[in-house]
């Protein structure tokens, strides 16, 4: 079922994009202007339309990637846990907090625990919990990152549409421009309004585009960066204490 909602998402808002374009004109003389850009005025409408959900989603899932409370805080009170040998208290606190730090460190201490409970030697373990904080890694970063391409992506393909509707207007500017006779003055500065509208609104979704990657690729940079820096710790905390369990 998931796979329908990108497509879906994409027909409701190039429907939204043109109904917002036919009714232009409503919005006065701005309206006029706008639609005086042309069909690829809708596209670029779209564009915004998809660029605003991408940045709602994002925002959305990195608040929830971060867990409830302070992703600080959590972490320092896990490195205190650590410290003191109460691993149990560390996998509660993570299950409480509910972050992706969170989950990548709890896979690693549940994995610790069955080994001790196996009287596993202390290189395996290190070995394998390294192994499920990886492999827990790897599941929760690619979530971090989702459509964090489609901003680039729109960014990039608003630029170009931008153009095109620029070169278009230019293009019929110059056909006016080609009559012989009198200047079709009309006809000019449709063609001229044409190509501004389009080149004003190819950058607007570009510049906001490229301002919202950037923000979001540093504040996931920076999360994966805390991420690592804790779980490199849990393990090394919990390498000084492993070993087999004394019955």
């Amino acid at each position: 079922m998931s796979r329908f909602i990108v497509p879906v998402g994409f027909l409701v808002a190039a429907v939204i994009s043109f109904a917002l374009w036919y009714n232009l004109p409503m919005l006065g003389e701005f309206g006029h202007q706008m639609r005086a850009g042309g069909p690829l005025v809708a596209l670029l409408i779209m564009l915004v339309i998809l660029l605003t959900a991408f940045i709602f989603e994002r925002i959305w899932s990195l608040r929830k990637a971060r867990g409830r409370g302070s992703l600080p805080d959590f972490l320092n009170s896990v490195r205190k846990r650590l410290h003191t040998g109460d691993v149990d208290g560390a996998i509660k606190a993570c299950a409480q907090q509910r972050g992706s730090a969170a989950n990548v460190i709890r896979a690693g201490l549940e994995r610790y625990q069955q080994l001790r409970s196996e009287g596993a030697t202390k290189e395996k373990i290190v070995a394998e919990t390294q192994a499920a904080i990886q492999e827990a890694n790897g599941l929760e970063v690619p979530l971090l990152e989702r459509n964090l391409i489609a901003l680039s992506t729109i960014a990039s393909i608003a630029t170009m549409v931008g153009l095109l509707g620029t070169t278009i207007g230019m293009i019929r500017s110059f056909a006016a421009l080609g009559h012989t006779g009198a200047v079709d003055a009309s006809k000019l500065a449709v063609g001229i309004s044409e190509a501004l509208v389009n080149t004003a609104g190819g950058l607007f979704a570009a510049i906001a585009g490229i301002v919202a990657y950037n923000v979001f690729v540093t504040r996931v940079d920076n999360f994966n960066y805390m991420m690592d820096e804790a779980s490199y710790e849990a393990v090394q905390l919990l390498a000084a204490s492993s070993g087999p369990e004394k019955r």
